[in-house]
């Protein structure tokens, strides 16, 4: 007897479900290598456009990226025009030296030798945005963590940024730049939340470490000491 399962959700749901095996050997080390070889790229970006089609196989990946409450709050908008670009980089710069006066002046001085973005050498700049309202004041999820949208779109850039290391396409995120500003150079309503600006290219070569690790900016920290049991501060014990 053929079952209805329009009619029952649940069943429907049921019908869904399929095995959740691990992946192979060769598939998993890709998926690490992906993770462990991406980097923050600035200034390794060559002249080429990346084709439409590699675009939009970022963005899938980037669309199914986990969300809170499947509320999927995000939106791209793809930015190639030089002007537009122009005004970016005017506001980056503005962000950058202000950024630059609040540390003293040996750090200040090497903050300035760092190359922090590559919004001109990049042959596409991507805004990835968070609308807050798209389900409603809250949506299912949202109730007691109200930002969980924004860390949904957080997702939704890892996402990009793992799939375009796949591709060899290189990303730079781009922070250093007040938000007002960008939302006026590129009309973003005043509801919509503006999460990440990024820098997209093709790359030859990138570092194998962070650049802020090379440079000496900072360190990877031991995640021994980032991992806790039970209860913040309490170590990992042996098993």
């Amino acid at each position: 007897m053929t079952v209805d399962t329009r009619q029952n959700p649940r069943l429907n749901a049921a019908a869904e479900l399929a095995p959740a095996a691990p992946f192979s050997d060769d598939e998993r080390a890709a998926v690490y290598r992906a993770i462990y070889t991406r980097r923050d790229v600035r200034n390794e970006f060559l002249d080429d456009e990346v084709p439409r089609e590699v675009v939009m196989r970022i963005l899938d990946a980037a669309h199914h990226a986990p969300s809170v409450g499947f509320m999927q709050p995000w939106n791209f908008i793809l930015i190639r025009d030089a002007a537009t670009r122009g005004a970016v980089h005017e506001a980056f710069q503005r962000g950058a030296e202000a950024e630059a006066e609040t540390f003293d002046a040996e750090r200040r001085a090497l903050y300035r030798s760092l190359k922090l973005e590559g919004i001109l050498k990049a042959p596409l700049n991507i805004c990835v945005t968070c609308d807050r309202a798209r389900h409603g004041a809250t949506g299912l999820g949202r109730t007691q963590q109200p930002d969980t949208d924004i860390l949904s779109t957080a997702c939704a850039v890892q996402n990009l940024w793992l799939a375009a290391r796949v591709e060899g396409v290189g990303v730079g995120w781009v922070s250093i730049m007040r938000e007002e500003e960008l939302r006026g150079i590129l009309n973003i309503p005043a509801d919509i939340a503006v999460v990440a600006y990024l820098c997209v290219g093709y790359v030859d070569r990138a570092y194998l470490r962070p650049e802020l690790e090379v440079k000496r900016w900072a360190r990877r920290l031991p995640l021994d000491d980032l991992v806790f049991e039970d209860r913040w501060g309490r170590g990992v014990t042996s098993p």
